[in-house]
């Protein structure tokens, strides 16, 4: 049975947190009068004091902020501000691409990664060319790469290769990165293509030695440590910029500021050109294993005739979305989006025709109608999405799909941000964070059973534009905004557990 909780009891809780009316009424929790209704609806508080605007101007937040909540079992609109203004979404997009992926590809879909043959093994020995074959999976790492090589040993008995080593990564297109715009060393804005490893980044380290510096670039997972060459670093004499990219062919060429290093560090670097770095590491655990294979070769297309000698699948989509959603890596969530459009269309150009497909989805099958997103993890600047569509979707979605189990608990916490454990309102939602953007869109459970759907986004759009593209890394000012639109987050949902427990 639930626990009955009175709307007194709730906000008594919250002072004790810090979270309700303290006895100056300086809280922006807290009304400035009495919560009295002017009507009910359905059980709900129609009307109260104070307004929704005035918390949202007490907290003095730069920008535009965009709020709505409403009943999940009824679909009414509880509460609003600016409804229809769309904003960046962020990471919150990444909520309608898990629902776009469990709809056209189902909770159970698999990603597979094939070793093919032109010719069968006959004593262990191929007389033929052997195929590494992608088939867009967003969560492949070196450990269970080292597993197919250990399986194309061990079960398929295969000792030695006397053709080429090619590599398909076609399931998917290639791209150098999700979002131009962001500076080259963010982990976060790896290239994609239908061979992806360790989420597409590679582990650069240094270590000072006399007056010179020990560097490795390594594929690691676990207790593996795989060193590469599709990835190079070189030590330049300068203080800035700390790193620089360039394309080198067949590698990644990166430099890096002699006189920002340190005694010693290490960063996960983006991968531009994962098929050529995933082939290294698997021609790298091949020999390990006793197999050894030709410089890799990328190829176009499959050829005709292969043979199957090893499959590995991923875990299903369900448990790859649920990751997705609480660490909210981007790589997942532009594979899972391309593939979904795959399957949805049958061909996909670019990322951005991928989203547009997903944008069309979403208004025929979540009843969204001005949903603009541009990529389907919500890196791209231009993407937009308004709080009024994002709760339509998310009703939608609670109904037909199954999205809420998916998404990360989410604490309250009181005005010095430590979180509530046993609070008895329990919040379940999608974070997003970009510079000078915050984002975040759930459901809300109340002590009596009630369930509400909220989605709240904010931006200082101005501010974000003026940024340069070495500044979007840590701007000036970014962080102090993140805190102050948490906190703005933090006092809306308090506020909505206190007025709609019936």
């Amino acid at each position: 049975m639930t626990p009955k909780f009175s709307r007194r009891t709730i906000l008594g809780g919250l002072a004790a947190f810090g979270l309700g009316q303290a006895a100056s009424a300086q809280s922006a929790l807290a009304p400035t009068q009495s919560l009295r209704p002017a009507g009910r609806a359905k059980g709900l508080l129609k009307s109260y004091q104070p307004p929704l605007s005035d918390l949202i101007a007490e907290a003095g937040l730069p920008g535009k902020v965009s709020v709505q909540v409403a009943d999940v079992k009824t679909g009414l609109v509880l509460e609003s501000h600016n409804p229809l203004r769309a904003l960046p979404p962020a990471s919150v997009a990444k909520a309608i691409t898990a629902c776009y992926a469990l709809d056209v590809l189902g909770p159970d879909h698999r990603f597979e990664t094939r070793i093919l043959a032109t010719a069968p093994a006959l004593d262990g020995r191929i007389d033929g060319d052997l195929i590494l074959a992608g088939g867009g999976n967003p969560v492949l790492d070196t450990a269970a790469l080292a597993s197919i090589t250990q399986r194309l040993r061990e079960e398929a008995g295969v000792t030695e290769v006397t053709g080429r080593f090619l590599v398909w990564e076609g399931a998917l297109p290639a791209l150098t990165g999700i979002d131009p715009d962001q500076p080259h060393q963010v982990g976060y804005n790896p290239g994609i293509s239908g061979l992806n490893l360790n989420f597409n980044r590679v582990h650069f380290e240094w270590q000072r030695s006399g007056d010179d510096y020990a560097v490795t670039m390594d594929a690691r997972s676990g207790t593996l440590r795989p060193e590469v060459t599709a990835a190079r670093m070189r030590i330049a004499a300068r203080r800035s910029p700390v790193y620089t990219y360039a394309d080198g062919g067949t590698y990644d060429n990166w430099t890096v500021a002699r006189g920002a290093l340190g005694r010693s560090g290490a960063r996960w670097l983006p991968v531009r050109k994962p098929g050529r770095y995933t082939a290294e590491v698997f021609q790298v655990l091949a020999r390990s294993n006793g197999i050894v294979l030709k410089t890799p070769e990328m190829i176009d297309t499959l050829p005709d005739g292969t043979t199957d000698i090893v499959t590995h699948r991923s875990e299903n989509l369900r448990g790859i979305l649920q990751d997705m959603l609480e660490y909210s890596t981007n790589i997942t969530a532009e594979c899972i989006g391309l593939t979904a459009t795959f399957r949805h269309s049958g061909r996909v150009a670019t990322l951005k025709a991928s989203a547009d497909t997903m944008n069309a989805w979403a208004k025929d099958r979540l009843g969204m109608s001005s949903v603009a997103l541009e990529d389907h993890s919500g890196l791209g600047d231009d993407s937009r999405l308004s709080a009024r569509d994002m709760v339509k979707s998310l009703i939608a979605a609670r109904r037909a799909l199954e999205i809420k189990p998916l998404l990360k608990d989410h604490l309250l916490r009181t005005e010095d941000r430590k979180g509530i454990a046993d609070h008895p309102v329990k919040v379940t939602a999608k974070t997003g964070t970009l510079n000078f953007v915050s984002g975040l869109g759930g459901f809300i459970d109340l002590p009596d059973g009630t369930e509400l759907a909220f989605a709240y986004f904010s931006g200082d759009l101005p501010r974000r534009a003026a940024l340069s593209r070495a500044e979007r890394e840590r701007p000036p000012g970014g962080r102090a905004y993140a805190v102050r639109s948490r906190r703005l987050q933090q006092r809306l949902l308090a506020r909505w557990g206190i007025l709609y427990n019936g």
